[in-house]
């Protein structure tokens, strides 16, 4: 198999024997690959600058194995700029995808949206609303959407439970971990997260809808951010 300028951007890279990359990359129409950058790590490779995470780039392989070999890679616009807790988010971004996408599994839409996300994190300071909605749309191209085409009453309670959705309780007493107010799930529904408290809200209920996905795996991104 030969695939040539694929677009894509490198979720992971690490060391592999003297001179190469092993590259974890996220492509437009094949999903999230791996391949093996030969002899790129060398003072005569002129690919190497752009064989980096957040840079837009043009991908080519080839092979017939799980692990392929990149034939050439050229820039496909300029690098993301992000600094600081942008930069530690979008690591965050990365994370999530190379834990939860399956190889080979396309997921075009996805791809724009991580673009797109990517985009918005350069902006100064960070907001972390954009976190916030790119887990919610990750979980709903994964197939684990959160039932928010439910109608909330803002006034109510309802609970939360995982990869089944939400049931109207009565107060936040109840289940103080696992209740969420209506009017943050109406906000999450819109994309509408501005309030304090409702931010605060979603990114508990982000973390109850990732753990059973996730598996136990740490987050390293997270633990920079404590």
């Amino acid at each position: 198999m030969r695939i040539s300028l694929q677009p894509g951007f490198i979720l992971h890279r690490r060391p592999y024997r003297e001179t190469s990359l092993l590259l974890d990359v996220l492509t437009e129409e094949h999903g999230r690959i791996s391949l093996i950058a030969k002899g790129v790590r060398t003072n005569r490779s002129t690919t190497r600058a752009i064989l980096q995470p957040f840079v837009p780039i043009f991908v080519s392989w080839q092979g017939k194995t799980e692990l392929m070999t990149l034939i050439s890679t050229e820039a496909n616009g300029v690098p993301m700029v992000l600094k600081g807790n942008s930069l530690l988010a979008a690591f965050y971004l990365n994370e999530l995808l190379m834990y939860l996408l399956h190889k080979y599994d396309p997921h075009p839409k996805l791809y724009t949206i991580y673009h797109h996300t990517l985009i918005e994190l350069q902006a100064q300071p960070l907001e972390e609303r954009v976190l916030r909605v790119f887990e919610k749309r990750l979980l709903e191209e994964l197939g684990y959407g959160l039932h928010l085409e439910d109608e909330f009453n803002a006034e109510a309670y309802y609970q939360f439970y995982p990869e089944k959705g939400f049931k109207q309780c009565e107060n936040f007493e109840e289940n103080p971990v696992m209740v969420f107010p209506g009017k943050s799930l109406i906000a999450l529904a819109e994309e509408k997260l501005e309030e304090e408290s409702v931010l605060k809200d979603v990114k508990r209920l982000m973390r109850l809808a990732f753990k059973p996905l996730l598996i136990g795996k740490e987050l390293k991104s997270r633990e920079l951010f404590i």
